[in-house]
């Protein structure tokens, strides 16, 4: 069996900065980190866990990954995570990936050198057979996202089914030309595929061909709202209406729209996703398709708190109601 001295020789560092590694101390270099991780893999080494909470080492810790903090959605999610963990006396770490597969990698691996007893990820970069090696160090669980062909735990909404409401509802209200914002790329695959299909599904219910014109991809801000608003403007050929992909960017749509004299819902109708406070307190208020982020948190601690006393669980994957909160902007 590999030791820590195993790994200090094979990297020719000092087992002092092996250590410091595996504890994360923050004051080591990326270059060096990699070079352990990389020799920890090699000679299958892993740190003693119980050993570790003997030395005061190990605590009750859920790490929570999420994209982007700066969006609200996520910041409302990992609040709830957070009051739910501390009611069962665990403590939530928050990770940003921003998005990005290595950052991704590297709290994943806090997992592996046992920084945090177990995982909740909001958000996927890497690909599902690199996740999953993860297991082997602790449990993982799904939060908001799923992946296919997976064994991990979920907890998420059909964002299929949630995309087809908030477009149906426009559809409903005599609404035909229907632009589309995305945080992902309009295609099968990729980040946003589900809402992508759900606006589809709606449209082609109706026999109304999509207008690519009108689909805005990578967009998450209310900035990225107010540009999709001004492109809008400057069209010849203009939407009705518009399901963003979040009530941020819908905020910008509506707070542009005021700025260039429009009126919403008169001149374009505007439906939100997620019913962040923000949702009730614009002018006009708006309509959005509200998550159950409360419900969601505690069920993923739950469920992940399950996994790390070895419980068997009821269900590998939960998926919560939304629901269409209608107001004024549609």
């Amino acid at each position: 069996m590999a030791t820590i001295s195993d790994v200090a020789e094979k990297t020719g560092l000092s087992k002092a900065t092996v250590s410091r590694v595996i504890n994360n101390h923050p004051y080591i270099s990326k270059e060096k980190r990699e070079l352990v991780y990389k020799a920890m893999e090699e000679l299958g080494y892993h740190p003693n866990p119980s050993a570790r909470r003997l030395r005061g080492q190990l605590t009750n810790t859920i790490g929570v990954i999420v994209p982007r903090i700066v969006n609200p959605f996520f910041s409302y999610l990992v609040d709830a995570l957070e009051q739910v963990a501390y009611e069962n006396n665990y403590q939530v770490l928050m990770f940003q990936s921003d998005e990005k597969k290595d950052k991704e990698l590297y709290f994943l691996n806090l997992l592996k050198t046992k920084q945090v007893d177990g995982l909740i990820m909001t958000s996927i970069e890497n690909d599902r057979e690199v996740i999953e090696s993860y297991t082997k160090f602790g449990p993982i669980l799904l939060c908001n996202e799923y992946m296919s062909q997976s064994d991990l735990p979920v907890v998420r909404v059909d964002q299929m089914k949630a995309a087809y409401l908030g477009t149906k509802h426009l559809l409903d209200r005599g609404y035909r030309r229907i632009a589309y914002c995305t945080g992902g790329l309009f295609v099968d695959d990729g980040k946003d595929k589900d809402r992508n299909v759900g606006f589809q599904k709606a449209l082609n219910d109706y026999d109304i061909q999509i207008n690519t014109s009108w689909v805005f991809i990578n967009k998450h801000t209310i900035e990225d709202g107010k540009q999709v608003m001004r492109q809008i403007a400057e069209m010849r050929d203009r939407p009705d209406a518009i399901f963003t992909g979040s009530d941020e960017i819908a905020a910008g749509v509506l707070r542009e729209a005021k700025s260039l004299g429009l009126n919403i819902p008169e001149d374009l109708a505007v439906i939100g996703f997620d019913d962040q406070p923000i949702a009730e307190m614009i002018d006009p208020a708006l309509t959005t398709i509200r998550q159950p982020i409360k419900e969601m948190g505690r069920e993923s601690v739950d469920t992940l708190l399950r996994l790390l006393k070895n419980h068997p669980l009821d269900q590998t994957d939960q998926e919560l109601s939304v629901e269409l909160v209608v107001r004024s902007s549609t």
